[in-house]
């Protein structure tokens, strides 16, 4: 039986309420996978490594045969579990190329009267579409920029609040973005599921509607913004907020606490040779003795530099400059939200 195929984008425009399953190992879905996807593994990680072994080493049958002995034990185990998750829904089914694995998990829940398709090409082909995208698609950004500390993550969830198209790049990336930005945070997707996730987010919007994002050096953390994606964000508008110094000193306070001590003194250290022994070393002391308000000063000395330099360079088309007398996110996006679109 050949199971049914779509196409990525089929995936999104015609199957958006089926139970989306990638039966690729947990390791290879961990580095990245189809955002809503759940893992339900063929093999594990160390079958997969053995049957690859194999195939290399001996060819395909003996591969094959080996995965027939692994799966066969669990093949009454995958149904039930199926069962219970899918239950009258349809599901979609996707590994690497969209061969064996899929065509094998499709094969046997067909035949025990659970509908089922597989991604044409796979997660691969999947990969292709996202970066595809980020190339074709022509968003409406209004990019909004501002020294460290000017509170944009706030302005942006107070647009949200008022119906606003946001997409939050920090949140989605798990770091706001400097040396500090890894603090308290989960752990980073990989690049590739980062793209993914920042796909979905755009596949969200009205893209003939203007979208909110925040403004970003290409690396956040440890990822980049896809190439396609950063030329449309540099090449759009940019909103730039000056909030009053000693704002940004609390909103940089009221992000980190004492909780956070050893971590802001390994941060300082990333950015000792920018701010200077002395510096550093009057940094890490009003750490340790709670003073985290000069802390946050000593940083800004570093941060605004820097971000003085970035603004002078900008190849943006067009930049507002605004400046509040107040750091309160809710009437910053109100304003915001008076302009002229």
């Amino acid at each position: 039986m050949t199971p049914n195929t779509i196409s990525p984008e089929q995936l999104f425009e015609e199957h958006k309420d089926a139970i989306l399953m990638d039966v690729r190992t947990p390791a290879e879905f961990e580095k990245g996978h189809i955002p809503n996807a759940m893992n339900f593994p063929l093999f594990d990680n160390e079958e997969r490594i053995e049957v690859g072994t194999l195939y290399k080493q001996l060819g395909p049958d003996d591969a094959l045969i080996r995965g027939l002995e692994l799966v066969g034990p669990k093949m009454a185990k995958f149904v039930k579990e199926a069962k219970d998750i899918i239950q009258e829904k349809e599901a979609v089914l996707y590994c690497w190329r969209g061969g064996k694995r899929s065509r094998s998990m499709s094969w046997l829940f067909d035949n025990v009267g659970i509908k089922t398709f597989v991604v044409e090409g796979g997660y691969k082909s999947y990969r292709r579409h996202v970066r595809h995208c980020f190339h074709v698609m022509n968003p409406k950004f209004i990019v909004l920029g501002g020294p460290t500390g000017s509170g944009k993550t706030n302005i942006l969830h107070e647009l949200i609040k008022q119906g606003e198209q946001v997409i939050d790049l920090e949140g989605l990336a798990n770091h706001k973005g400097s040396a500090f930005g890894w603090i308290g945070e989960d752990e980073q997707p990989a690049i590739e599921h980062f793209e993914n996730l920042l796909l979905e987010a755009l596949n969200k919007m009205d893209l003939s509607k203007r979208i909110w994002i925040e403004n970003e050096s290409r690396l956040v953390g440890k990822v980049y913004l896809p190439e396609g994606f950063w030329e449309k964000m540099k090449s759009s508008h940019l909103i730039n907020i000056d909030i009053p110094y000693e704002a940004r000193v609390q909103i940089l306070v009221d992000n980190y606490t004492a909780d956070n001590a050893p971590e802001l003194i390994h941060s300082f250290d990333k950015i000792k040779k920018r701010l200077g022994l002395e510096n550093i070393k009057k940094a890490k002391d009003a750490v340790e003795s709670d003073d985290f308000h000069e802390a946050a000063r000593i940083a800004l000395k570093y941060y605004d530099k820097t971000y003085s330099e970035l603004l002078k360079d900008n190849k943006s088309p067009s930049i507002t400059k605004l400046k509040f007398e107040t750091g309160d996110p809710k009437y910053i996006a109100q304003e915001l939200l008076m302009m002229p679109e």
